[in-house]
């Protein structure tokens, strides 16, 4: 067979255009050991081909090809499930020496004294406890108004405490009868 049929037989094999003749044409090419140098490169290919499909008539080919896919899947899930214990783990250790050293580094740092001098310490200490009582005070002002609130709704518990007792009188009637 002449090189350049043979490309042409590839390049319809590869587009999945080839009828089983010429499937047949080219694996007895590649195996006929006349192989020219320009399409050596698939002669391992289609003999691998010719390999599998002579055994490919075995009763357990199935179960051979999906016990081979499962062991693959498992051993890559054990790689990537190790692989990621060993990175959370070295970023756990990263984690905690970092915190120790920061930690470390914070005790080992002397107190700072804000103010120099007390006097100056204690005007500024005055007047930030003035401030929060001025705040203070508005706020205590404020709840004046729910007085006048309670005083207002003084009428409607008067108004309202004859019913109270009539229930209060029918509870203590059930609880005595039970």
């Amino acid at each position: 067979m002449k090189t350049e049929e043979v490309k042409i037989l590839l390049q319809r094999y590869f587009e999945g255009e080839s009828t089983d003749a010429e499937e047949r044409r080219l694996e007895a090419y590649f195996q006929s050991g006349e192989v020219n140098a320009e399409v050596a490169e698939f002669a391992g290919f289609f003999g691998g081909i010719s390999e599998l499909a002579g055994v490919s008539d075995g009763p357990h080919i199935e179960e051979d090809i999906m016990d081979y896919i499962l062991e693959n899947e498992q051993r890559e899930k054990n790689r990537y499930r190790s692989m990621w214990k060993v990175v959370t783990g070295i970023a756990a250790s990263v984690i905690i020496v970092l915190g120790g050293f920061l930690f470390y580094q914070e005790q080992q740092k002397p107190f700072e004294d804000t103010f120099n001098d007390p006097d100056e310490a204690y005007a500024y200490a005055t007047e930030t406890l003035q401030f929060m009582s001025v705040k203070y005070n508005k706020g205590l002002a404020q709840l004046s108004n729910f007085e006048l609130l309670r005083k207002a709704n003084d009428p409607v518990k008067k108004a309202t405490e004859p019913v109270v007792e009539f229930y209060d009188g029918i509870d203590k009637l059930e609880e005595s009868n039970n």
